[in-house]
């Protein structure tokens, strides 16, 4: 509250903001690290100021604010720096503002004043038999109220409605119930609302008052305004920001008590709209309003006779239920012509399709051009060139090395070529362009020699040694931490996600900021990364690496000069910590994969379609980070389309109109986008139908997903693919494998042909370290029993077991006898194992003679971890028919689910989370944590949304705000410095719990690799003895967890607790320990010939104690 109060109290003491239209207040977002932000504009048709501009002040936390007296000007230029150099002028084109309040954030344009509270008034329409509505609600950025949440009250018939003050949030997640136990949260979705009126009604969320005093609700509800894209910052500009020409003349203004409404359509794709309005004091048009007109390229317009009126409260849509109204808050219109242009009105406006003078004059030719050579980088640099207008931009010819001819553009007066061919000569020369294309002449070509190359990195070993020594840190490298901005890549959903207004590019996090946050990963004693997918990817939304393009080649947009993949295995295996790979064999990217097969789609670049469809650049090959030439996009899709059937097409009626419409409208054709069931993908390479039953023979041989192109997995051809592929990453001593969708391709073509692959390459490369290449698969039985529905074939544990049937030589024809075969044996008559359980309290000899190669995720205790004894007993129900169970990997969730298949990140608490972690810790298996878990990061947030919503909002939000800062860690579990954010980090209870409970588990090898029994067990509802015993080790424990528990028949002999010290002498064989909190723990290690007691281990912290 207390940040709330000052919140308001700096928004009141800015200056009155003027409603007249020549006044502006703009709010600004300034990057991080900014003490000053100075405001450097040109009123429309005025002069600039004198650099650098005018000092902003303080608004409200994160944001700066300036008003400016415009005089008769209807808008203004601008641009903003720090006062010392760095510049954010739009990458040179400056930002466009109109009049009143107008906020610039992470590159994107908005309206209104984020400082000031914002209320929302919430209709709902409660199901038939509530007799109370209560709302528990969530402010963006706050807390949840207490559940049940407060009651709603009366509004008209069939309506009731809650207003809630939000302060400066801008929206809020909300549920609704009755009160006794009935709830409606969109079916685990929950309502994302926005501020103003809204309404909820079957499930559909609207805006308006729905009970006649406000605008008749919207059909759905209608995204954020579409806005550009966020640039990079730009360099200090040599000259003030060029300004733009004032029109030769203006167009009379409309008669005065007229609005003539112009809306523009281009950034929405709309074809039509329709301004659907209220008149001050007056009633709203019926839905869907009123026709606008299409008076010039991508600009529609409504004249609107107002009467008396002296404003009008609007919303637009398409005609077809896509509707932008202004975030829910309509758009408040004067009188006069008025544009509406992404989300920003400008009142008194120039007519936009007046006669405008056409810029026809080129920038001047860059001049002072140079080259310097360092390594395989060649850096050029060049005085800027000027233009009437302003320059966009420059393009940079190169001739010379084995591609001869190469154009790239860039927005900086500089460019950085490279990594280029050792020894070679290369020439250069550039050209200037701006806003209308027009281009100088070229400048004085100049040449450099490029050098030797650097040696490369040395290939790595694996660290060898028993997996489960060690616990395991699981990130998604791309939102971990940012090492390096430059290869930083927002994708063709970056605008449309929220994610530009966030300034938070889907591909962030790298391997450089990987490496720099190494130390503090062990300093919460993890000795294992599992990381997502590496290798290139290529669609729409890619960041977390399972769309495969080439397999053979890293993620460019993961590695940087020096922080390559392989500098990672190096460096992380330098400080004792193995990288496990997340490997997919199961799908490509929907486009196929790069050397196997790639499909071409029908295109065509029309008056729909050509926004979509890049024009084709010889030469240019899409890497996911190298910017089009053409189009300045990093998504480039040139080389995927045609407009003729290519040679060998098979997909049927090749771009023939169908009667399905693309949600932009627009028209869509046969063979436009990869499908299974088009005959557009090789029989022999790709499987050709869509998953029916998932508990079925299909589950295993069509595909899942539009986005996951399911490979023949059966076919020699693809199986060679994809091993060559993968033995490349063990060759750089990779340490193990996460096998993604490993249900999804039969067992026996597991234990014919991958499995055996991974563990010969690794051995033949890597003798005995190789013997311990730890394999772990992603087999998704999202259930909560014993054996996935009843099949076998879709269980997790079945995957551990070799075959036992014989079967055809055809790897097609041998995954249909396997499935048939084991389906019709049936649960009942599976293998099992004992080698997790203790024969008494003697540790024996596990059999792995039976064993596929193949460890599990532990799904069932994954699904179970609703509380941590589910977990636990249903865990020990699974492990008899697991072949050894203490390989498996334990979590409580990851970057797909929550237990019981939840879809947000766990909330279960605090006090819950050190349960778990206590029980992961001591129990069988590996444990692994999901990255930011050690400070419950995004507790009860969406995990994925796709790019429906801003990737901050959930799961997959960027961490490496909470990791700033320096750590320095000497030993796993041990941190001798830290500073900045990751220090408070790394003060939270549950990082302290982890740091002790990683240093307990590596000091007690029974906690590490024993097996387990709960005979002679009572008490603790989770209690169990352990033993590992192999040459001079013997290590037996007794542990207990959040309660009391008594242990007998044990052998005799000093106990000591590690987490108390406290030592006691069994003479009866019976221990029993004392009653102790949640989280807690006890573990007793008897101490043995050879083999003493640890005593106290690391010191006592919020939930290990005494």
């Amino acid at each position: 509250m207390a940040v709330l109060a000052a919140t308001a109290l700096t928004a009141a003491l800015l200056p009155a903001i003027a409603s007249a239209a020549q006044t502006v207040t703009v709010y600004y977002q300034p990057a991080a690290g900014w003490t000053a932000t100075n405001i450097h504009y040109q009123p429309n048709g005025g002069s600039w100021t004198t650099p650098p501009g005018v000092a902003m002040q303080a608004a409200c936390t994160g944001w700066v604010a300036k008003t400016i007296d415009l005089g008769s000007a209807n808008g203004l230029q601008v641009a903003f720096n720090n006062g010392s150099g760095t510049w954010d002028s739009r990458n040179g084109a400056n930002y466009t503002l109109g009049t009143g309040e107008v906020t610039v954030s992470g590159g994107v344009i908005g309206a209104g004043n984020p400082c000031v509270p914002h209320p929302v008034t919430v209709f709902y329409k409660p199901p038939t038999g509530w007799t109370t509505t209560n709302i528990h609600y969530q402010p963006n950025g706050g807390a949840w109220t207490t559940s049940p949440g407060v009651p709603m009250a009366a509004a008209c018939t069939g309506w009731v409605k809650k207003t809630i003050e939000l302060g400066t949030a801008t929206g809020l997640t909300a549920v609704f119930n009755n009160g006794a136990g009935t709830w409606d949260n969109k079916g685990g979705a929950n309502y994302a609302l926005g501020t103003g009126n809204v309404t909820v009604a079957n499930g559909v969320i609207g805006s308006g008052d729905p009970c006649g005093t406000g605008p008749s609700p919207s059909p759905s509800t209608s995204p954020s305004p579409s806005t550009s894209p966020s640039p990079s910052t730009s360099p200090s500009p040599s000259t003030s920001p060029s300004p733009s020409p004032s029109p030769s003349s203006s167009p009379s203004t409309p008669p005065t008590n007229n609005a003539e409404v112009y809306y523009y359509v281009k950034t929405r794709a709309w074809t039509a709209a329709n301004v659907h309005y209220q008149p001050t004091g007056g009633a709203w048009t019926a839905v869907p309003g009123v026709a606008m007109t299409l008076v010039c390229t991508d600009w529609m317009r409504r004249s609107i006779d107002l009467g008396t009126a002296t404003g009008l409260a609007a919303a637009f849509n398409n005609g077809t239920g896509t509707w932008d109204n202004n975030n829910g808050n309509n758009y408040a219109l004067g009188r006069g012509r008025t544009t509406v242009k992404d989300g920003v009105v400008t009142a008194n406006a120039t007519d936009p399709c007046g006669t405008v003078v056409p810029d026809t004059t080129p920038p001047t030719v860059p001049t002072g051009v140079t080259a310097s050579a360092s390594g395989l980088i060649i850096t050029l640099g060049w005085t800027a060139s000027t233009d009437a207008v302003g320059v966009t931009g420059y393009e940079v010819t190169r001739t010379g090395g084995l591609l001869g001819t190469v154009v790239r553009t860039t927005g900086s007066v500089g460019f950085v070529d490279g990594p280029l061919t050792a020894r070679t000569a290369y020439t250069y020369s550039v050209k200037a362009f701006d806003l209308a294309g027009n281009k100088s002449a070229a400048s004085v070509s100049v040449s450099a020699t490029t050098g030797d190359a650097p040696p490369p990195p040395a290939g790595g070993t694996p660290l060898g040694g028993d997996p489960r020594e060690d616990s395991i840190y699981f990130v998604m490298t791309a939102r971990f931490a940012d090492g390096v901005t430059a290869n930083n890549r927002g994708g063709s959903q970056h605008v449309k996600s929220g994610n530009a207004a966030n300034n938070d590019p889907m591909f962030r996090g790298d391997f450089q900021g990987l490496i720099n946050r190494l130390d503090y990963i062990k300093g919460l004693g993890f000795s294992a990364i599992w990381i997502t997918p590496v290798v290139l990817n290529r669609s729409d939304y890619d960041f977390h690496g399972y769309h495969g393009w080439d397999f053979y080649r890293v993620d460019p947009r993961l590695e940087t000069p020096g922080a390559s993949y392989q500098d990672l295995i190096n460096t992380a295996h330098g400080k004792g910590m193995k990288i496990y790979q997340d490997v997919v064999y199961n799908h490509s990217s929907r486009w196929g994969a790069k050397g196997l097969y790639q499909t071409t789609t029908f295109g065509v670049r029309d008056a729909q379609w050509s926004w979509y469809y890049d024009q084709p650049v010889a030469g240019f090959e899409y890497d996911g980070l190298t910017i089009d030439p053409n189009t300045g996009k990093s998504w480039y899709n040139g080389d995927l389309w045609s407009n003729t059937a290519p040679a060998g097409n098979t997909c049927i009626d090749w771009g023939k109109p169908t009667q399905w419409t693309s949600p932009e409208g627009y028209r869509i054709y046969t063979c436009q986008w990869p499908s299974p069931t088009a005959k557009m993908f090789p029989a022999n390479l790709y499987h050709q139908c869509w998953i029916g039953n998932w508990e079925g023979e299909d589950a295993r041989s069509c595909w899942l997903h539009e986005d996951l192109a399911d490979f023949n997995t059966e076919n020699p051809i693809v199986q060679q693919y994809l091993i060559n592929a993968y033995n490349r990453y063990i060759d750089m001593g990779v340490d193990g494998f996460r096998i993604d969708t490993a249900v999804h391709i039969p067992r026996v073509t597991w234990n014919r042909r991958f499995l055996p692959a991974i563990q010969q390459h690794a051995v033949e490369k890597f003798g005995a370290k190789g013997n311990d290449f730890y394999v772990f698969g992603e087999v998704a039985a999202f259930v909560n029993d014993k054996w996935n529905r009843g099949s076998v074939n879709h269980s997790a544990q079945f995957f551990t077991w070799k075959e036992r049937g014989t079967f055809s030589a055809d790897d097609e024809t041998a995954a249909i006898e396997q499935f048939n075969y084991e389906n019709n044996l049936g649960t009942g008559n599976q293998p099992t194992s004992t080698n997790a359980f203790l024969s008494g309290n003697d540790y024996h000899t596990p059999d792995h003679s039976k064993f596929s190669g193949m460890n599990i995720i532990d799904m069932r205790m994954h699904m179970n971890f609703g509380d941590a004894p589910n977990a636990f007993w249903n865990g020990k129900d699974t492990d008899d028919s697991t072949n050894d169970a203490t390989y498996n990997v334990v979590y409580v969730d990851s970057h797909d689910f929550g237990p019981n298949k939840s879809s947000v990140r766990y909330n279960g608490g605090t006090d819950a989370w050190a349960e778990n972690m206590s029980l992961m810790w001591t129990f069988r298996g590996v444990p692994t944590l999901y990255y930011g878990s050690e400070i419950e990061f995004q507790a009860g947030k969406p995990i994925d949304c796709g790019p429906t919503c801003p990737l901050a909002t959930t799961g997959r939000a960027y961490f490496g705000d909470q990791i700033e800062g320096t750590v320095v860690a000497p030993d796993f579990g041990v941190v001798s410095s830290a500073t900045g954010p990751v220090a408070t980090t790394l003060a939270k209870p549950l990082a302290k719990h982890l740091q002790r409970l990683n240093q307990i588990r590596r000091a007690v090898p029974a906690l590490q690799k024993g097996q387990y029994s709960t005979a002679g067990v009572s008490g603790a509802s989770m209690a169990f003895k352990r033993r590992f015993t192999q040459g001079s080790v013997d290590s037996f424990a007794l542990v207990a967890i959040s309660g009391a528990a008594t242990f007998t028949g044990i052998p005799n002999g000093v106990y000591t607790d590690v987490i108390t010290g406290d030592v006691k002498t069994v003479v009866n064989g019976t221990l029993a320990t004392a009653a102790i909190g949640k989280g807690n723990l006890r573990v007793y290690v008897l101490s043995l010939p050879g083999n003493p007691a640890p005593g106290k281990i690391g010191s006592d912290g919020p939930y290990l104690h005494a």
